[in-house]
């Protein structure tokens, strides 16, 4: 039996007790890292919110951690996934069946890349250096067939599942909707009388909608959610659907890392929140100590002729005083603030590398070279490799199952199942190149050394070089399409054999020029 909109809404209130929690974290991060990202709290659109910001650093560094995890995961323009046979295909199948994922590959990507998606998935990753990014995928129309967009912390509303781990409940808080907006919102919503009088009555009038997605754990063995939309008000339903399949959930949330029964993540910007408001106030005392410097403190008898409240300390003014008084008199400071550098330079690189932007070294210095930039990469790739397999599971798989739902609904594609065992995804991405990259190194020192400690007839006595050209292929990421099948390869080198033996018949001269022993 289906959960009434009451129901719901004492489900999204409950969550929404849960995420209050973190809000106070949240906002910190906000405030120190993200000035000018939407708040928690009620603030008036163009309001100036940097004014606990004294040291950009961390300001600076979410923006490059955000872009350098978008080009070292799903770079822009670029192919970041492959669509592979799964395990269920049979082995002698699955050349054929890869070369035809292949083009499917293609127009995936092609789609994606004519979309918004580069825009909304760094917003998200802006959220991500917080501990929790949102993306929302839903169908578009026939020239954009799929649409992105960023849910923002503060209007979205997550709950795990019976297990804890995963998250099973989306609540999106949608306020100020326009009631005459709602039918284009929800074409196929179902308006209650009491909300049809509403949009006549006062069609400017706003109201705010809950727009949520459940998991249906009755339903065994298979991905089912139940989609509505609430208006809060009446607590009534717009919409109340069931949704089926792997993909159908238009909400994709993913983490950095997480807590156990926690259900929102902990990013970066939680490691170095305390290194962030330490720079800051050492910041702000060096300023303060710097206009004590300037200005100074000073002391004055008195004699009934200087007024302290006109004295302007500027160049070129001239204070009177009484004979015989001491006049204004400098006050020494109290102490030395030099250590303040010392206290800035470490701060500083440990937010660089809580944020993972001390990996380029000094731009002043002679340029790294290819071989130095994929060392880099790779090292990053070790650093974050738990939160990097974390994406994998919750951001890259989920979209592409997502984009390839929404684009079977269409009837733009058939493929099968993205499951893992019909079809899984590779990843390609320049993070996951510098884990294969490392294998690639592996099996390149491994025939070396064997081809030069027992010589290439041993080489060639204990590799398949067919089999391991096919495997070196695929670790540098080479378009299926561009390799030939098991089934070619062996009609070429049967070909090949042919045409040997057929030389050999004729007596056609060698390469040598000589003429070929009938």
């Amino acid at each position: 039996m289906k959960k009434t909109a009451v129901e719901r809404i004492k489900a999204f209130e409950r969550a929404k007790t849960k995420r209050k929690l973190f809000e106070s974290v949240f906002e910190e991060c906000y405030e120190y890292a993200l000035p000018y990202r939407e708040s928690f709290y009620a603030e008036t659109i163009g309001q100036r919110r940097d004014d606990k910001i004294f040291d950009e650093t961390a300001v600076v560094g979410v923006q490059e951690f955000a872009s350098r995890l978008q080009a070292g995961i799903v770079p822009i323009f670029s192919r970041w996934a492959d669509l592979m046979a799964g395990s269920e295909v049979p082995k002698e199948d699955r050349d054929p069946v890869n070369n035809d994922l292949e083009d499917v590959t293609e127009y995936v990507f092609e789609v994606i890349q004519n979309s918004n998606f580069s825009q909304a998935v760094h917003e998200s990753f802006l959220d991500l250096a917080v501990g929790t990014g949102v993306l929302s995928v839903v169908e578009g129309d026939s020239i954009n067939p799929v649409k992105f967009a960023a849910v923002p912390l503060p209007h979205i509303v997550l709950d795990v599942g019976p297990d804890t781990t995963t998250i099973d409940d989306f609540f999106h808080e949608r306020g100020d909707i326009m009631f005459a907006d709602i039918p284009d919102l929800y074409p196929d919503a179902k308006l209650s009388p009491e909300l049809k009088a509403k949009i006549e009555r006062d069609p400017d009038g706003k109201t705010t909608l809950v727009e949520g997605v459940s998991r249906d754990h009755k339903v065994k063995n298979e991905s089912a959610y139940d989609y509505f939309v609430i208006e809060k008000e009446t607590k009534s339903f717009i919409m109340n659907d069931e949704v089926k399949g792997i993909g159908s959930n238009q909400f994709i949330a993913f983490r950095w890392s997480a807590c156990a029964k926690e259900v929102y993540g902990r990013g970066p910007l939680f490691n170095a929140l305390s290194a962030i408001k330490t720079t800051n106030l050492t910041v702000e005392l060096i300023l303060e100590n710097a206009q004590m410097a300037i200005s100074g403190v000073y002391n004055m008898d008195d004699d009934g002729v200087v007024n302290p409240d006109t004295v302007q300390i500027v160049p070129g003014t001239i204070i009177p005083k009484a004979i015989g008084s001491g006049g204004l008199q400098p006050v020494a400071a109290a102490g030395s603030f030099d250590v303040a550098g010392l206290i800035l330079e470490d701060m500083r690189l440990n937010i660089k590398r809580a944020l993972y932007n001390d990996m380029l070294g000094n731009p002043d210095r002679t340029p790294a070279s290819a071989t130095e930039v994929a060392e880099r990469m790779a090292d990053l790739s070790r650093r974050i490799g738990s939160a990097f397999g974390r994406l994998q599971s919750e951001l890259v798989q989920p979209i592409l199952q997502r984009v390839i739902y929404i684009l079977k609904k269409q009837g733009r594609i058939s493929l099968p199942t993205v499951n893992g065992t019909e079809v899984r995804v590779r990843p390609v991405s320049p993070l996951a190149q510098a884990q294969a990259n490392e294998d690639i190194t592996s099996v390149a020192r491994f025939l070396e050394l064997v081809g030069g400690m027992f010589g290439p007839e041993m080489l060639n006595i204990l590799i398949d070089s067919e089999e391991s050209a096919v495997y070196l292929a695929r670790k540098f990421g080479v378009p299926d399409n561009l390799i030939r099948d098991a089934s070619q390869r062996k009609e070429l080198v049967a070909a090949m054999q042919q045409a040997a033996a057929a030389q050999q018949q004729q007596g056609i001269p060698d390469e040598q020029g000589g003429q070929q022993v009938q």
